[in-house]
């Protein structure tokens, strides 16, 4: 009998732990994300109204500032940064926005909460990134101007990233924490990279799309669900999703010069970021087609690769862009990356899933971590490599900012330093995607069950389909009694 009473008392305390961390799924949040929404806002609130205050060029007292340095309006920062901050923007917002719009039947879903996390994110980032960067000790306040407000949008990049491989599975609650933890871990690893190690990251390789991306993999990593093919019927796309997609591509593609320039240097560092983005990104769009093409065995295109490979040369040309890579090496760094890319897509997500239990909705190992990884060694063998002869020493202190406490620093240590940089990106992102993963296992954020996942019917109202499924039909039937009519035309033909 005491035998049979213990083996009862840890079959139910293991029952109580698999409970706990299982797959009974409610996808309830009427509380749950009215409360965070609510309580997080006030929140910020709060914290705005004890440290966020305008800087001096955003100031009232800016008339008094331009009069006693002897200033112009037009050479308020306003009026150099405010074209970069837009495109970076549109790209947070639409570009990202619709990117996640692939799945058949997670559109809302895809568009409506990169919406909300970047809205919760770029509030939160002002704060921890002015903490970390712009806190004045004399008074414990924090200004910020539009330059703030671009690094606020790079922060949120982080969280979005790292939503592309937890798309269709999570609760709008866990994407909300996930961004909570995000863009604090992003505001960290971003000081001790461009801070403490004074590395160069104007495009954000190592900050943003390896952190992101491998962040988000380690979150994916621990959320492993073991029947998500029940939910396989819903994770593909249709042709008007993809359509819709590729509007996001198209607008990322067309603003990467300016996410990659937004923040350098005013002058030849901007213009030059530009250029090298423009190339690697035009360079990279020939080898996904060429790389995609080939993979089939009539040639035909996969939407999949063009939607996502083609941005690849923006991400991993993000470190140096401001460097003197020169056009032709941004070409090949385009080069590169689209076939590195697009193989990812056609064999390392594959084994990924089926070997390390891995399952990124989005690809973004593909996209951001892998050519971000690649970005940041690109970035620190280009500055090993500068030397005066190209640069001038004028240009080395001007680029890498060689001065103060690191006015004796060497290119080569400089090097050194940038791919120390990208693996600090690299291990915060892994380790801080593990221990949110594991806060995300808890069975309280209302995340769907395994049958349930990429549908938008778990936290949105859908609208009915029955008024546009009979004309579909109706053009289906159409289309086939088209092909019979011109099969039945070919068969007269070879028997006459």
């Amino acid at each position: 009998m005491g035998n049979n009473s213990c083996r009862q008392n840890a079959a139910l305390c293991c029952e109580r732990v698999a409970n706990f961390f299982g797959p009974q799924k409610n996808t309830y949040v009427r509380i749950s994300l009215p409360a965070v929404c609510f309580v997080w806002q006030i929140a910020m609130v709060v914290l705005f109204g004890v440290f966020i205050r305008y800087d001096e060029e955003s100031a009232a007292r800016w008339v008094i500032t331009r009069r006693e340095r002897n200033l112009t309006d037009i050479e308020n920062d306003f009026y150099f940064r405010y074209p970069s901050f837009q495109d970076v923007h549109v790209m947070i917002f639409v570009g990202f926005g619709f990117l996640m719009t692939f799945l058949k039947r997670y559109s809302f879903g895809g568009v409506g909460f990169a919406f909300l996390i970047s809205a919760f994110g770029l509030q939160w980032a002002l704060v921890m990134q002015g903490w970390l960067h712009h806190l004045n000790p004399a008074n414990g306040k924090i200004t910020i101007g539009v330059e703030n407000l671009i690094n606020a949008d790079f922060n949120c990049a982080g969280s979005l990233i790292a939503m592309g491989a937890l798309l269709g599975k999570v609760s709008p609650v866990q994407l909300m924490v996930v961004t909570l933890f995000g863009v604090t871990l992003f505001a960290i690893e971003e000081f001790v990279i461009l801070t403490l190690l004074h590395c160069r990251d104007a495009g954000g390789s190592m900050v943003i799309h390896c952190f992101g991306g491998y962040y988000g993999l380690a979150i994916s990593w621990v959320l492993y669900r073991p029947n998500l093919h029940l939910s396989k019927r819903l994770h593909g796309s249709v042709y008007h999703s993809d359509v819709f997609a590729m509007i996001g591509t198209l607008f990322l593609w067309m603003f990467w010069p300016s996410f990659n320039s937004a923040i350098t240097d005013h002058g030849d560092g901007q213009h030059r970021a530009a250029i090298n983005t423009y190339l690697a990104l035009a360079s990279c769009v020939l080898t996904t087609v060429a790389i995609s093409s080939m993979s089939q065995k009539r040639g035909k295109l996969d939407m999949v690769h063009i939607q996502n490979a083609t941005l690849a040369g923006g991400v991993a040309m993000g470190t140096a862009a401001e460097f003197e890579i020169t056009p032709y090496g941004a070409l090949i760094v385009g080069f590169l990356s689209g076939i590195i890319s697009t193989f990812g897509y056609l064999y390392v997500s594959p084994f990924l899933e089926k070997y390390l239990k891995l399952q990124d909705t989005c690809g973004i190992h593909n996209l951001h971590a892998l050519p971000g990884l690649l970005g940041g060694f690109i970035g620190a063998i280009v500055a090993a490599g500068a030397s005066e002869a190209v640069y001038t020493r004028e240009g080395l202190v001007n680029v890498f900012d060689f001065e103060g406490q690191f006015a004796n620093r060497t290119t080569g240590t400089q090097g050194g330093f940038q791919a120390a940089g990208t693996c600090v990106a690299l291990a915060v992102g892994l380790i801080g995607g593990v221990c949110v993963g594991f806060i995300l296992r808890f069975p309280i954020w209302a995340d769907p069950a395994d049958d349930n996942c990429f549908d938008d019917e778990a936290y949105w109202e859908v609208p009915e389909d029955e008024e546009t499924l009979l004309p579909v039909l109706e053009y289906n039937n159409h289309m086939l009694h088209k092909h019979q009519d011109i099969s039945e035309s070919n068969f007269s033909i070879d028997q006459s």
